[in-house]
């Protein structure tokens, strides 16, 4: 029989992976982090990017916490055990320090209300003279609210098309550009065979976001077709 070390580690292991990538169970069973702490990070559709601003901070302290909570699981697991040996001292350094770096990181972020997030950062870039990131954002938070926006994908690859954005929010950031300065270049075709949703062939396409502006950085997001 496996021992209570390995047993907590297989099924650390799968939880940390699920909680990181959110397969649909995960969703449907709420254990997500917009879930979770839903309270605090509000709604989407009534403040798209300060709810984004805290969804990708909290996401980061939450996902840096995973090595401790497996370090203390599995003392707890296998008490009988002496985590003490260098490997396990060095693994919990590691631990202890990955949350204490994301919790600087957001602290840096959270300054001047939020004005050095990258996402903070991006919308600064669109603003005008007379203007802040705020005013960006608030345009956005309007159109993120009406009805003929398109959106697509999986939650950790979401594209947002509006009047004025295109948008991919990820795990850990919000890209944003602005589809007057965008250029579209397809970067990858790949073919299948069968679609998810049909039994027809499909064509996976790569295509590459580049705002005019060098300082917005590019983004890729994907698109099914027809073959």
């Amino acid at each position: 029989m496996d021992s209570p070390e390995v047993t907590f580690t297989l099924a650390y292991l799968v939880f940390a992976v699920c909680f990181v990538f959110t397969p649909n169970e995960f969703h449907a069973a709420g254990l997500t982090v917009q879930n979770l702490l839903s309270g605090w990070l509000g709604s989407e559709d009534a403040a798209f990017v300060p709810f984004h601003l805290r969804r990708t901070a909290a996401t980061l302290l939450c996902h840096s916490l995973l090595p401790l909570g497996y370090y203390v699981g599995v003392c707890l697991a296998a008490s009988e055990k002496r985590f003490h040996s260098p490997a396990w001292r060095l693994f919990l350094l590691l631990a202890v320090t990955l949350p204490a770096v994301a919790c600087i990181l957001i602290y840096y972020w959270s300054r001047d209300r939020w004005a050095r997030h990258p996402l903070a950062r991006t919308l600064a870039l669109y603003a005008l003279p007379q203007s802040g990131w705020q005013a960006v954002a608030s345009s956005i938070n309007t159109e993120f609210r009406r009805i003929d926006k398109f959106a697509t994908g999986a939650p950790g690859a979401r594209v947002i098309v509006t009047d004025v954005w295109v948008m991919k929010v990820t795990t850990y950031r919000v890209h944003v550009a602005q589809q007057q300065d965008v250029h579209l270049t397809v970067t990858e075709s790949r073919q299948h065979e069968l679609s998810p949703d049909s039994n027809l062939p499909v064509q996976l396409l790569t295509i590459r976001v580049a705002s005019a502006n060098p300082a917005v950085q590019a983004f890729d997001i994907r698109s099914w077709r027809p073959a």
